[in-house]
């Protein structure tokens, strides 16, 4: 059914995305898809990496921890921007293109006042994306 499932990742928070991350390994099990783990992040140094080449070792490293632990075929992808707190559902987008993703699996937060100003990231992904997005509460 589909080709390539995408797993938006923070890996500062990727312990607070396990619902997606199961969720994604579930269908990417039922038909053998290969899922890329998808991380929007600055090329600056930050905490998290001082190097894009360290960064994308690091997401790379989860991606195959992620893969074996759960019994798929998964990669990571890095997509650098100047802020990726705006740019973020950009880069999102500019991943599942690069990447020729035709599902995403995104974990979203619980809907509160803020977001009848400002829409979540997943929901405007959803609107945006011309692939199916499966967001996770």
């Amino acid at each position: 059914m589909f080709k390539k499932i995408l797993i938006p990742i923070d890996l500062s928070h990727a312990d607070k995305l396990e619902k997606a991350v199961s969720t994604g390994a579930y269908l990417a099990k039922q038909d053998n898809i290969p899922v890329v783990f998808a991380a929007v992040t600055t090329a600056a140094p930050s905490p998290l990496a001082h190097t894009p080449d360290e960064f994308r070792k690091k997401l790379d490293a989860f991606a195959a921890e992620q893969g074996s632990k759960l019994g798929m075929q998964a990669s990571g992808h890095a997509v650098f921007t100047h802020d990726p707190s705006i740019d973020l559902d950009d880069g999102l987008l500019k991943a599942v293109h690069e990447t020729g993703a035709d599902l995403v699996v995104m974990q979203t937060h619980i809907p509160n006042i803020a977001d009848h100003l400002w829409p979540s990231n997943g929901g405007r992904l959803a609107s945006h994306a011309d692939v199916s997005v499966f967001l996770v509460r």
